[in-house]
């Protein structure tokens, strides 16, 4: 018959006293890359400077941020619905201009 700390013995021989830190790239390697950085940067927030991906952003950007944010689920699928939509476009408007190109013989390396 089971003695009535029997419950405490096996749940304490279940505990590991292993210290699994992530220093080792080897054992926890960084899913995302860039995550960590990220997560580092975003966690400090009293800097006056702007983040690294916003240095190079225009007005005209922002505010493209600011109104593609203020979009609903429904307007955002609309809107990457047209992008896909004019890129297929431009795709085949720069085939037609590829082949006319080779019609006229104007892609054509010129011979040594």
């Amino acid at each position: 018959m089971a003695s009535p700390n029997g419950g405490e013995d096996f749940e304490s021989s279940l505990l590991s006293f292993e210290n699994l830190d992530r220093a080792s790239p080897d054992l926890w390697p960084e899913q995302l890359p860039g995550v960590a950085e990220f997560a580092a940067s975003y966690k400090n927030p009293i800097t006056n400077s702007p983040p690294k991906w916003m240095a190079e952003l225009e007005s005209e950007d922002i505010e493209m941020l600011k109104e593609l944010g203020s979009l609903t689920t429904a307007n955002l699928m609309e809107k990457v619905k047209g992008l896909q939509n004019l890129a297929y476009q431009l795709g085949l408007e720069e085939s037609r201009e590829m082949t006319r190109g080779k019609f006229l013989n104007i892609l054509e390396r010129p011979k040594k």
